[in-house]
């Protein structure tokens, strides 16, 4: 728990940041609207979360945790001795993130329930959203400090299908944040060609398009090496094989002539973005195969069953890292921008709005002060502030999954791989790349509705 509010002290900041009223002053920050500043500071609480996880991960705070006796002793003072090489530290270091992850979700489900219906900042709800943010760290800190003291139980066993049901909805809208970064790179880029009338433009989506085919094509092969065996791991086969035919059904169908017709704008730059992170999914679900010949990330079990002399974890594979990083990209993503797109500002729940005269005169106004945040939201929010706090929910259990490698607690307190991970990733990437085909295929099956 020292860890935890030593990092979390480093958010003190945080109340000089934009508070209860929009001409407040802020120092810390340029002059900016309330809603992108108060979904930023949403995210560093998000973030400080996950900050707190890793901590509670490292092997120099597991090495401290595992001398706790109500975790590492079982019966009469009998040491547990766990599967692969890992000991019960490694297991307190998973229950660690499972219990931060449990605190962030709940922060952000108490504000989702707070902020529904939320139309504009003249709701007083509105003022909470985006002020009071010491009162908000204090909540953040004593929820997080209650779910330290949460009985073992089977809270961790519960907890874990409450982290699939929320990776799998958060690994769709990552997907949706792929399909809307295509589809505004690929407008850009051709609204440059037209305008400047040239080639390069046209040139740079061609490399980039086939860069990203080239690298799904290269993560096919390399999957198929290092999680395929001749004569064994005919699920991984199965797998590789009908996501590579899915993604390349679903790139002739983005260039079929009446797709074209119906939606100009679609092309084989979104394709190949889809494709290769349906690659990346699949890659990510074949790490969770609980077989030790096709999963070279796989805990190695112990030759003559006895600990080793080191504490030594494996959680810090390639799949977890990346998954890291597309996971700080994406939640930035959320925070930052609206989309260019209808169609997924209707599924995000985000629009840009334009700014009526009331606030043009209000930034006029701050012109001559730095440093301060402007309600931009007084005749209609720019985004969903309870969908919003929804996604980062779905955030805080992805990351939990992701930080402890999908593994569920088991009986006798192991980390066990299971099929659940794999059928839950392999899933979520059939499901995107449905949804991807219906954004192609709508305009054609429903011409009477507007798609634009």
């Amino acid at each position: 728990m020292g860890a935890c509010l030593g990092a979390c002290s480093l958010l003190s900041c945080a109340s000089c940041l934009c508070g209860s009223a929009p001409c407040i002053l802020c120092s810390c920050c340029p002059s900016s609207p309330n809603s992108t500043i108060s979904r930023l500071i949403f995210t560093i609480f998000l973030f400080l979360g996950v900050l707190v996880s890793i901590i509670m991960l490292s092997p120099g705070v597991e090495s401290q945790l595992h001398k706790l006796p109500w975790v590492c002793e079982e019966g009469a003072g009998t040491s547990i001795i766990l599967q692969g090489h890992i000991d019960c530290g490694s297991v307190l270091g998973h229950r660690a993130v499972y219990r931060m992850c449990f605190a962030t979700a709940a922060f952000f489900f108490l504000f989702t329930l707070l902020m529904i219906c939320v139309r504009s900042s003249r709701d007083p709800r509105a003022a909470i959203q985006n002020g009071f943010w010491f009162f908000k760290f204090l909540i953040f800190v004593g929820i997080t400090v209650g779910a330290f003291y949460i009985p073992d139980g089977s809270f961790s066993d519960a907890w874990f299908y409450f982290g699939v049901a929320g990776s799998f909805l958060f690994t769709l809208i990552q997907l949706v944040l792929f399909i809307d970064f295509a589809h505004s790179w690929n407008q850009r880029w051709l609204g440059k060609a037209e305008e400047c009338d040239s080639r390069a433009w046209y040139a740079g989506l061609f490399f980039f398009t086939f860069l990203f085919y080239v690298l799904s094509i290269a993560a096919v092969a390399l999957m198929f090496i290092y999680y395929t065996h001749p004569g064994a791991c005919y699920e991984g086969k199965v797998f590789i094989s009908l996501n590579l035919t899915f993604c390349v059904s679903v790139s002739i169908v983005a260039v079929l002539p009446k797709v074209q017709d119906a939606q100009p704008n679609s092309g084989l730059l979104q394709a190949s973005v889809i494709t290769l992170y349906t690659m990346f999914v699949t890659w990510l679900a074949l790490s969770n195969v609980p077989d030790q010949k096709c999963n070279p990330h796989l805990l190695t079990h112990f030759s003559n069953g006895t600990a080793p002399d080191g504490y030594e974890t494996h959680w810090w594979d390639a799949p977890s890292i990346v998954g890291l990083i597309v996971f700080f990209l994406c939640t930035l993503f959320i925070s930052l921008r609206s989309s260019d797109h209808p169609q997924v500002n209707s599924l995000m729940q985000t629009e840009e709005c334009t700014p009526t005269l009331e606030v043009v005169q209000q930034q006029q106004q701050l012109t001559a002060c730095e440093g301060r945040a402007f309600d931009n939201e007084q005749e209609s929010v720019t985004y969903s502030y309870s969908f919003f706090h929804f996604c980062l929910m779905l955030a805080s259990l992805h990351i939990m999954m992701t930080l402890t490698n999908w593994y569920r607690p088991g009986e006798a307190r192991k980390m066990i791989s299971t099929w659940t991970a794999v059928w839950v990733k392999i899933c979520a990437s059939w499901a995107g790349l449905l949804l991807y085909l219906w954004t192609l295929v709508a305009p054609l099956l429903l011409p009477n509705r507007d798609f634009s």
